[in-house]
């Protein structure tokens, strides 16, 4: 197989591999043995779904996220550049787009090393898809200040956004405190401003919904300790 780094989608929560992931990317990942991961207990487990018999102890893993060293990091490609394929994993969904992984990407393409995205899940993009928002323009904005007062800012900076540059807003939060996101949502946004909650997106339990604010108070769904991504548009 070409030597690259491959950048390898997993599941976004526990979906049948065939629902969302091409038999190509299998292929590709049986001639990988240097994994660059989130997390190994988690990446192990993904492998083995893949492919059963995969060479788990045959495999090199290096872990990367925010708490590895970036001179660290830096080293991770010398197998690539010695020219052996490897492969990026992250814990859910398209590695590099919210994730670590851009970090190792990044000295990649600085030193000239092939990078090749394989397809895959990416709430982002299926949740613009399915909320009815402006899909030619949006920006992920990742997760928002936890402090309050400063929530209550971003969340209406990120308004104004809305009507003066007629862009899609999207950011995430830790499933624990959906709660709390989605009460300082419905407190700082103007009643006929559009709120879509994308959750659980692949899953069998998947909830997607767009309503006003003024709709949603009083319709609140119970979001506790589920992977969601919130959207605001006009």
């Amino acid at each position: 197989m070409e030597t690259a780094l491959y950048l390898l989608p997993v599941t976004l929560g526990d979906t049948p591999l065939g629902n969302v992931l091409p038999q190509y990317n299998s292929e590709i990942i049986s001639g990988i043995r240097h994994f660059i991961v989130e997390d190994v207990r988690s990446a192990r487990r993904f492998l083995r779904k893949v492919d059963p018999q995969f060479d788990i102890d045959g495999s090199m893993f290096y872990e990367l996220n925010k708490h590895t060293a970036p001179e660290v990091v830096a080293g991770y490609l010398k197998p690539l550049q010695s020219g052996k394929p490897m492969g990026v994993i992250s814990e859910a969904g398209c590695p590099a787009v919210a994730d670590p992984g851009a970090d190792v990407v990044a000295i990649a393409q600085r030193k000239g090393l092939k990078v090749v995205p394989l397809v895959g899940p990416s709430s982002i993009i299926l949740s613009v898809m399915a909320s009815g928002f402006n899909g030619q323009s949006f920006a992920f904005n990742g997760y928002l200040p936890i402090k309050s007062d400063e929530r209550a800012k971003k969340l209406r900076q990120l308004e104004q956004r809305i009507y003066s540059e007629d862009q899609t807003q999207l950011f995430i939060e830790t499933p624990y405190r959906n709660g709390k996101m989605l009460e300082d949502i419905l407190a700082n946004c103007r009643p006929q401003t559009k709120l879509c909650i994308a959750a659980n997106l692949t899953c069998a339990d998947e909830y997607v919904q767009t309503r006003t604010v003024k709709e949603w108070k009083g319709r609140v769904p119970d979001l506790s300790k589920v992977p969601c991504i919130f959207l605001l548009y006009k």
